[in-house]
């Protein structure tokens, strides 16, 4: 037997913030104290309302399958979380709910991509949007925004991208990998750009709309204009500490969200029974019961910021939201630890991983090869600790 993939998986790379974590638990069997700042994941445990609702459906049988895009309940009390929290009318026929947000996200993808279609990455983007793009057999157009700009595209740089080619744009604020999150202005002018493009479809990824440190959240679908032809794709995994419960959620125009729901069922069908309960009373818990969560990740994000700005050869925004730090390190390209050289940020971090037992992310996986992604969804101590010895491992280079 031939044993050769299809082209497909061939020539799609492996997530790398997966292959951080996996590089760093091989280091660990090896008995290495190894700090992983790789995964975008909180170190919280979810809130126990969440887990009595879903021990709770386990007492009660909630055990079989349910409608591909969710039980109605859920689809309801998503329904209502759209309207308190965000203003947008989404029926429960315009929501899907998947086995989280990447789901919903490939879903929305392979429903409105053809071969050969592009697709706009405003850049630093999330590490599998590109990938999706790929197995959509679409075209990725990668916009990118440096920290000079706070990672955020222009109008400008929007309008000179988009082509008749163009149907879709996807992005996310608050952001993985920077944390930057676009004011509400800057989402009308990006949304007056688009109104010359009615056919392309607006993908805003709001997965850390509860980790937001500035305004209240602001939803793209809420511009005027813009709720036809936006997918409002969200989940539980971020802000309520619910990443192994897997369940993440559309509000779509209802073609979207039957086509969504017609994949789904050929590939997975509904997700989980009982994390649907547990998600449904996530959503519609008043948002200031995971406050806690997102002052903790505040109280990080400015010990961070502060420890970094000792850190020779990196250059840093101040995140507005989420949990990461997306420093910019080319001015260490070209600089040696003995015979090691750091030609591009990959190499800095396998070296950072090697010497001092660091796990970080290269850049190139965000669309912007000149960075490195860090995750402060960790201790206080092991922060402290983790930059203490990057700050060390960069002096030594010369």
């Amino acid at each position: 037997m031939k044993e050769t993939p299809a082209i497909r998986i061939q020539n799609l790379m492996e997530s790398q913030t997966l292959a951080m974590a996996r590089k760093s638990r091989e280091l660990k069997a090896e008995g290495k104290n190894v700090i992983s700042l790789s995964l975008g994941e909180p170190d919280f445990a979810t809130p126990e309302f969440i887990k009595e609702a879903a021990i709770q459906a386990i007492h009660d049988d909630f055990s079989h399958y349910t409608a591909v895009p969710g039980d109605a309940s859920l689809l309801q009390a998503i329904s209502k979380k759209f309207k308190r929290d965000n203003d947008l009318d989404y029926a429960p026929n315009q929501i899907v709910a998947s086995t989280g947000a990447k789901q919903s996200i490939i879903n929305v993808m392979l429903s409105v991509v053809n071969p050969g279609d592009e697709v706009l990455l405003p850049a630093p983007y999330w590490v599998s949007y590109k990938a999706m793009v790929q197995v959509a057999e679409g075209v990725p157009v990668e916009v990118l925004a440096g920290v000079d700009n706070d990672f955020k595209i222009t109008p400008e740089q929007l309008r000179e991208s988009l082509s008749e080619k163009t149907r879709v744009m996807l992005f996310s604020s608050p952001c993985n990998p920077t944390g930057s999150v676009y004011e509400r202005e800057e989402l009308e002018a990006l949304a007056e750009v688009l109104r010359d493009y009615p056919e392309v479809i607006i993908l805003s990824d709001e997965i850390y709309e509860l980790i937001n440190f500035g305004e209240k959240h602001y939803s793209f679908a809420n511009i005027p204009g813009m709720y036809n032809r936006t997918v409002t794709i969200n989940g539980v995994s971020k802000g309520f500490a619910m990443t192994g419960w897997r369940l993440g959620y559309i509000g779509a125009p209802k073609w979207i969200a039957d086509a969504c729901n017609k994949i789904q069922g050929q590939f997975t069908s509904a997700p989980s029974s009982i994390s649907q309960k547990a998600a449904e009373a996530a959503v519609l818990a008043d948002p200031s019961s995971v406050d806690f969560m997102k002052e903790a990740f505040l109280h990080r994000r400015d010990l961070v910021s502060e420890l970094l700005s000792d850190v020779p050869g990196f250059v840093t925004n101040m995140p507005r939201g989420a949990f990461y730090f997306f420093p910019k390190v080319s001015d260490l390209f070209g600089k040696r630890a003995g015979d090691y050289t750091i030609n591009d940020a990959n190499d800095f971090c396998m070296y950072i991983l090697n010497e001092v037992h660091v796990a970080l992310v290269p850049g190139e996986a965000f669309g912007a090869p000149n960075y490195v992604r860090l995750s402060y969804a960790t201790s206080e101590e092991e922060l402290k600790e983790a930059i203490d010895r990057i700050k060390k491992a960069v002096e030594k280079l010369q």
